[in-house]
């Protein structure tokens, strides 16, 4: 029996779809204008989120105790540890498509919204699965063990939007324009509606989101299989995965050993839900946390200091 195991009623799954609603829409208001988002802003708008994914947890520890609310800010930290490699792929894609810096929040905003809508479809199918079959337990545990193994020996990651199945099928069933014209997403063009590289550009990123949602839902269900906390601690870590892009995308380089600290906790969680199948049972909501939140400083700690003594290094060469 899962520790923050409750029944949650519909008005509370509606009270916070409202509250999701509410705060995208006062995302979209403020930014209903193209412009390039500067470091402040987005330090600024990623404090507003952070702080209410954290009021949530409080809200949950006041209703539910203190248990779901380890589960929950334990998901929520591995969720937010685990966008940082959506913002690494994310900064390529535009890259790549060369979306000037003024649009990148629009599809960031949308791309968001597909994956919460995304996320919701497989934590309920996961959830299911973890239920109703005894061995699924070990095979999605196996399958983040060899998720972690795979981030930390690879290279760069290939996100060539040319292999990309999703962009392949959108271009040939959908005419598209070649250029952004002024952040739309469809023009007309010789009396015929086209989709612009805008739209392109979203398409590769929500693709490459559902490859990364189902290796962060997987994790978090290993730590609690209550939907409500699984997706609650989701959405508001997704929420603030915009304004963590425009926070981090010129800093990436300087977290070079974090994703070693990520493959850590992806393999944890995978060890975490084969020994929940043995005699050893469910490992304490409170140690999960205590590992996210060791891993994560160690591996940030490392990479500031090795980052430090590369400048160093330079700077002693440099006549």
């Amino acid at each position: 029996m899962d520790d923050a195991t409750f029944a949650v009623s519909l008005w509370s799954w509606a009270a916070v779809a409202a509250v999701i609603a509410v705060m995208l829409a006062v995302d979209v208001l403020s930014h209903r204008h193209h412009h390039v988002i500067e470091l402040r802003e987005a330090l600024a708008w990623s404090a507003v989120w952070i702080a209410a994914g954290l009021a949530f947890g409080l809200v949950v520890w006041f209703w539910r105790g203190s248990e779901p609310a380890v589960a929950y800010y334990s998901g929520y930290l591995l969720e937010k540890a685990l966008s940082v490699d959506n913002v690494f792929v994310f900064a390529l894609l535009f890259g790549y498509f060369r979306v000037p810096a003024k649009y990148q929040h629009k599809v960031l905003f949308w791309g968001v919204v597909g994956a919460l809508g995304f996320r919701l479809l497989f934590i309920f199918a996961g959830a299911e699965l973890l239920d109703r079959l005894a061995w699924a337990g070990l095979a999605l545990g196996a399958f983040l063990v060899w998720t972690g193994w795979r981030l930390a020996v690879r290279g760069k990651p290939d996100v060539d939007p040319d292999r990309n199945l999703a962009v392949r099928l959108f271009r040939r069933l959908a005419p598209t324009d070649p250029r952004y014209h002024d952040g739309r997403f469809t023009v007309r063009v010789d009396s015929r509606r086209k989709a612009t590289l805008l739209v392109v550009a979203l398409v590769a990123i929500e693709a490459t989101d559902v490859v990364f949602a189902i290796d962060s839902v997987a994790a978090i269900l290993a730590i609690t299989t209550n939907t409500f906390l699984v997706w609650t601690a989701t959405a508001f870590a997704v929420l603030g995965l915009r304004s963590l892009y425009f926070c981090l995308a010129g800093l990436l380089r300087h977290f070079g050993y974090l994703r070693y600290g990520l493959a850590v906790l992806l393999a944890f969680a995978g060890v975490k839900l084969i020994l929940a199948e043995t005699p050893v049972g469910k490992l304490p909501v409170w140690f999960t946390l205590a590992v996210v939140v060791l891993t994560l400083a160690v591996s940030i700690g490392w990479s500031v200091l090795a980052a430090r003594r590369r400048r160093s290094r330079t700077g002693r060469r440099e006549p």
